[in-house]
């Protein structure tokens, strides 16, 4: 179940909030339907619900708010847009990975791979799916952890007829189940034809509130608009004059002096009024499909409507008290139970006139949610009655709750007058934009993600054929130290190729996240998180050594067969050197997944690689190049002499070998741009943490 109170966005400048004051309630086991023409409000209303978007207000689900959820993505299945995956990526690939993502099995992407009828385009790239696939393919990305609810922001836009049959026929199957479905539509009809539940906005705010079957009765069709004195009387002659010409009309008194007719015309009930000499105030032609004037409802209808409805709180109150239920006036027209299904009401409620050519019917309309001529959302629930009013005060606390918790939705939004006044001046609680946690497995799904495109693939075929060619060059023209001749490093180039290919792998595995958030593609971020930062940068350093160890090996073997091996020789000092290396190519890895992350931008992940040697070597040099009166050297034997320990196997080398690459302008420079970036990525964290 999906309750909302009080949705209220953030006023834009000078215009007023998209979504004013909004509360409705989607039932588990039913369909509802948010409707509203363009610009009406119902994308903000759902990015409320979701608390993508700050404002006001309050959203339960199934009695919690999101961010009280462990696992949102388990809870609520949402549908916003088109599909945001990589497009490279197969539709196979792209449930595997967010199977890893959800913490479910792998075994779930060929389950809704099935259920979605999407078997057959497994390995079908996303970029070449068509609107249809691209929108079921959507709906299996929500259904992938099995959620309860289902939020989609006009699932069936621009799809052909067939495919909008299947997709709500999909959302209808899981309404079936027993879960909770609400999508928003621009068209009337398909919300008639496919919810059972309709709530109707107009300028951000709630018009009407109804079952299907009374909103496609009393918005869908035309009708004439008949206020007079006379109401009773002029519905009987109407009746009369309808079944003596056979013709299907029906009438719907509307509270008070007001008539709706529905299949006839003004012209005609005019005819019949002045021939029987009743008084008329108003006769008009309405449509009531969201038109101009649909949320002018007279407070008298409300009012009555309200009489109705306060009875309905007042059984409800009852019965959660242990009391019997108070006897109800007969001329109350609301159904017994207002929970159950109107689908299933009979054809002629209210006394209705059938006849063999036509049929005529004179109902009482159910309680509908409407705006007043004040401005206010009013429910159908205002009225007297102890459903509606405070809790009496022999009543205790305990007793007060429960009847508040029985009342009506609709009694328990609005309430008495009073309550009315007192929720305009108490705002309801901020929404703030939060990340949602998952049971993310980070190794597994960032290995699925690098997998699953030729990115990667394509860089380091890219590097090793330039390192390559880079070598050759290089012994042919000579002058370059055989270090730098293994790892095609020109003098003049600040960071050999497979450097600027691992910073490039490095920075495309936050890239791609932020361009393409399959990890967060209904929450509109990249969540931030100490394990997926691991999970990268673990994944990042082993395919920078992976491609560091290939670039030496094929530079190697370039140089064996042009020119033999005597510039394939290893140099002198090969351990230090490999460590060197190896530390350069990590460090540049390392470097674009921080920027990356920090900067949400491959762009700035690469710039932060290239920056290290540009901007931040000369900077150490000039530091670590100025005067100084002491050194570090020794430090291995001082730490042996303070610690009382031998070094085991040789390690006092190791540490002398690692400060000397760290005491190197480069490995200054990288160890320094590194702890920044770190730091700055902590930051952010923490801050949108405490936000």
């Amino acid at each position: 179940m999906i309750q909302a109170f009080g949705l209220t966005s953030n006023p834009r400048k000078e215009l007023p909030p998209a979504v004013d004051d909004v509360s409705f309630e989607a039932r588990a086991g039913r369909v509802t339907a948010l409707l509203g023409a363009s610009g009406a409000g119902k994308t903000t209303a759902l990015r409320l619900m979701l608390e993508l978007q700050r404002g006001r207000g309050l959203t339960y689900f199934r009695g919690r708010p999101l961010h009280r959820i462990a696992h949102p993505a388990r809870e609520v299945g949402v549908l916003l847009g088109d599909v945001p995956g990589h497009p490279a990526r197969t539709v196979r690939g792209h449930l595997r990975m967010l199977c890893a993502a959800a913490g479910v099995p792998v075994r779930r992407a060929d389950e809704v791979l099935e259920s979605a009828g999407l078997e057959s385009l497994r390995d079908e790239r996303l970029g070449a799916l068509s609107r249809g696939m691209d929108r079921r393919l959507g709906l299996a990305c929500a259904l992938v952890p099995d959620p309860h609810t289902l939020v989609c922001d006009d699932p069936a836009g621009a799809l052909s007829a067939q495919d909008a049959r299947w997709l709500h026929g999909a959302l209808r199957a899981h309404a079936a189940q027993g879960g909770t479905v609400l999508f928003s539509t621009a068209d009337p009809k398909e919300a008639a034809r496919n919810a059972d539940h309709v709530v109707t906005l107009e300028k951000g705010r709630i018009v009407a509130d109804q079952e299907a079957v009374e909103f496609s009765r009393t918005r869908l069709r035309p009708r004439v608009a008949v206020r007079t004195p006379h109401a009773a009387r002029l519905a009987a002659l109407v009746t009369k004059e309808a079944r003596t010409a056979r013709r299907s009309v029906e009438v719907v008194p509307e509270g008070g002096n007001r008539l709706a007719v529905y299949g006839s015309t003004c012209a005609d009930i005019g005819e019949t009024a002045f021939r029987n000499g009743i008084l008329v105030h108003q006769l008009a032609d309405e449509v009531g499909d969201m038109g101009p004037g649909a949320s002018a409802v007279p407070a008298a209808r409300n009012q009555e409507r309200g009489e109705a409805d306060g009875d309905r709180a007042q059984v409800a109150g009852a019965q959660a008290a242990g009391a019997p239920a108070p006897p109800r006036p007969a001329s109350s027209g609301a159904p017994q139970h207002p929970q159950a299904d109107l689908r299933q009401a009979p054809a002629t409620e209210g006394g209705a006139d059938t006849t063999a050519s036509g049929t005529v019917r004179h109902r009482t309309p159910g309680p509908r949610r409407a705006l007043a001529p004040d401005g206010v959302a009013h429910s159908a629930a205002e009225g007297p009655g102890p459903g509606s009013g405070d809790a009496p005060d022999a009543l205790d606390a305990s007793d007060a709750s429960r009847q508040r918790a029985s009342r009506p939705f609709g009694a328990r939004l609005s309430g008495s007058a009073s309550a009315v006044r007192a929720a305009a001046v108490t705002l309801p609680p901020p929404i703030s934009v939060r990340s949602a946690p998952s049971p993310l497995r980070p190794l597994r799904y960032e290995l699925r993600r690098a997998l699953g495109v030729g990115t990667g693939f394509v860089v380091g075929a890219v590097v090793l054929l330039v390192s390559a060619v880079t070598a050759v060059i290089l012994a042919r023209i000579g002058h370059t130290p055989q270090a730098r001749l293994l790892a095609a490093w020109p003098q003049q180039v600040p960071l050999p190729p497979a450097a600027l290919g691992a910073g490039l792998l490095g920075a495309l595995a936050f890239g791609d996240e932020f361009r393409h958030p399959a990890l967060a593609a209904d929450r509109g971020t990249v969540p931030r998180r100490m394990g997926l930062l691991t999970a990268k940068l673990v994944v990042s350093a082993a395919t920078a050594l992976l491609l560091a160890a290939l670039t030496v090996g094929c530079d190697t073997e370039v140089l064996r067969l042009f020119y033999g091996s005597e510039l394939a020789q290893a140099p002198a000092d090969w351990p230090a050197l490999s460590a060197g290396w190896l530390g350069l190519v990590v460090g540049c890895a390392w470097s674009g997944v921080l920027a990356a992350g920090v900067f949400r931008s491959t762009s700035a992940g690469l710039a932060a690689v290239v920056a290290v040697p540009v901007v931040v070597v000369p900077l150490v040099q000039k530091v670590w190049q100025g005067p100084s009166v002491r050194t570090a050297a020794g430090f291995p034997m001082r730490v042996r002499e303070i610690l009382l320990t031998q070094w085991p196997f040789g390690g006092e080398r190791y540490v002398s070998e690692a400060l000397r690459l760290v005491a190197q302008p480069v490995g200054g420079a990288m160890t320094l741009s590194l702890t920044t970036l770190l730091c700055a990525y902590l930051l952010t964290t923490l801050r949108s943490r405490v936000r």
